[in-house]
């Protein structure tokens, strides 16, 4: 029995964490152990209490940490000496007021502060991009802050302690130690110990999804992540030997031999990729058949429901190489492809173009097609048969997908949608 698959098969996929798994929606908080409380989130907020107070390990968006805070308050009032951050995106960092008391340390790895200056610098661009997958947050967001504008005052913690590889505290009679993961989705990633009860909450260092494949660049929008780092972290968390897993998303995983398989089973994954694609990149072959051609065997399996091989291939060979793929001049310049397509679909035809398109979705080829159906946009973009042609494509793409990425799904689903309410206008 292959178990690592098996926990991947049985574990929900992410829509449903993002759509059913707000703490705003729970009346208690989850208990874990006598001592670890859960409150869900858009990434979870988690409390471990001690006799001498509590520490709060991440603390949630802005407008959640009220209810989480609400939650916590209900099993353990305080006070709360601690936070800890375990990377610098608002997701952990946007509730920290709502918890900070006067003589409260907030815990934070060094570089903490400058993920959450990146992340301040493309706010904008970022947010608008981040509703095609998070409509429904978004939304809520937006509800709640005109009802309640206090809970969006901008929040960007100055963290008390910093650390650079590691630190170490007591409360209550428990240990704690934070060790420095810059594999994760953040160069500020960290993970917190407990080591004599041999628990580790993983925060997102292995993403929100555990086991699959690390999302080596979202294409939601943030910088490149490295696969070395990522695997140097990963044998960081192995050589602890956890029993117990508990991650930024979803209930915790239990079991040393299960958590010691599944992270055996990503680093062999992760780095069969990485190797291919370099043997590949040297042995001269395009990026795009890499993308095509680098697959994991059977025996390597793991989800890919956030994280993708095909495009942590792009990422691999872009993070050595650059941008320049050296196979066109034009490439140099910012006159590209699409800019013809205009052109070349007037020496064709539009209709025939639009045929051609649909020959090839007919012969099972939904990327050609959509490809076609973009160049007949360009030419005429309220052309019926080319948003029908385009439409076609992206459920076919759909289709093939199986529901399984994330982020492939979430953008097919928001173009479907976007085609036909322009379909139903015509």
């Amino acid at each position: 029995m292959d178990v690592v698959k098996q926990l991947v098969e049985s574990r929900p996929d992410f829509f449903s964490a993002q759509n059913a798994g707000l703490s705003v929606h729970l009346e208690r908080a989850v208990r874990i152990n006598d001592f670890i409380h859960m409150s869900y989130g858009s990434s979870n907020a988690y409390m471990v209490v001690t006799n001498a107070g509590r520490v709060i390990i991440n603390t949630g968006m802005g407008y959640e940490a009220p209810v989480h805070k609400k939650l916590f308050d209900a099993v353990c009032p305080g006070p709360t000496p601690f936070i800890v951050l375990t990377q610098g995106h608002v997701d952990h960092v946007g509730g920290v007021r709502h918890f900070r008391e006067p003589g409260t340390q907030l815990i934070a790895q060094r570089t903490n502060g400058a993920c959450q200056r990146d992340d301040g610098r493309i706010k904008t661009i970022r947010i608008a991009q981040a509703y095609i997958w998070f409509k429904e947050t978004i939304d809520q967001s937006v509800k709640l802050a005109a009802q309640q504008p206090e809970l969006f005052t901008p929040d960007v913690p100055t963290p008390d302690i910093t650390f650079d590889d590691h630190h170490r505290f007591a409360l209550g009679g428990l240990e704690f130690e934070i060790l420095s993961t810059p594999g994760g989705e953040t160069i500020d990633s960290c993970v917190v110990w407990l080591p004599r009860q041999r628990i580790l909450f993983s925060g997102n260092c292995f993403g929100p999804l555990f086991p699959h494949f690390p999302n080596i660049n979202t294409i939601r929008g943030d910088k490149y992540r490295f696969i070395e780092p990522y695997l140097d972290s990963l044998r960081r968390v192995r050589a602890l030997e956890p029993e117990v897993l508990i991650t930024g998303h979803f209930d915790p995983i239990t079991g040393q031999g299960l958590i010691r398989q599944c992270l055996d089973r990503l680093e062999a994954a992760v780095d069969y990729v990485h190797r291919e694609t370099l043997d590949g990149m040297n042995a001269g072959t395009d990026i795009w058949t890499l993308m095509r051609e680098v697959q994991l065997p059977p025996e390597l399996y793991v989800g890919q429901g956030y994280g993708k091989v095909s495009w942590a291939v792009r990422t691999i060979w872009e993070s050595y190489m650059g941008w320049f793929k050296a196979q066109a001049t034009s490439e140099l310049y910012p006159t590209q492809p699409t800019d013809v397509y205009k052109d070349l679909v007037g020496l064709a035809g539009i209709a025939a173009v639009i045929q051609r398109g649909n020959d090839k979705l007919l012969a099972g080829d939904p990327e050609t097609a959509l490809l076609l159906a973009e160049a007949a946009l360009a030419s005429d973009q309220a052309n019926r048969s080319a948003l029908q042609l385009s439409l076609d494509a992206h459920r076919a793409l759909l289709a093939r997908s199986r529901a399984i990425n994330f982020w492939e799904t979430g953008w097919l689903r928001f173009q479907i949608g976007k085609l036909e309410a322009v379909l139903s206008q015509r």
